[in-house]
């Protein structure tokens, strides 16, 4: 894949990280990653947040497919879906690859013998 492609596939998870970017939804994120769906009370049982503020979050994170909801009786209960964080990491890992290329270029540049 192209630098460019890599660079709009990443651009394409900005949402995601904007969304880790708040220290409460990344806590939120944590919670559900044990892989036991939850409701909005238990999450707000186990944080200083009301329903309401849990709820909120819950919406971008669900807004951006990080989590996943489904109605159980009178709850709605929260999953955690990991497959959205690996492809933004992947994202990552490819920006990251690039950056090594660059500076094992640069090393290369530099340490070259200049006689030849």
């Amino acid at each position: 894949m192209s630098r460019a492609a890599d660079r709009a596939r990443l651009g394409d998870h900005a949402p995601v990280f904007a969304a880790l970017g708040d220290r409460t939804r990344l806590g939120i994120v944590a919670t559900l990653s044990s892989g036991e769906p939850r409701s909005i009370s238990a999450l707000a049982d186990a944080s200083d947040l009301s329903r309401q503020a849990v709820t909120k979050h819950l919406k971008v994170l669900e807004g951006v497919g990080l989590v996943s909801s489904r109605r159980l009786g009178r709850e709605t209960l929260y999953t955690f879906r990991p497959e959205r964080l690996d492809d933004a990491s992947a994202g990552l890992a490819a920006i990251s690859r690039q950056w090594a290329d660059a500076l094992g270029r640069l090393k290369h540049f530099v340490e070259r013998d200049p006689d030849s």
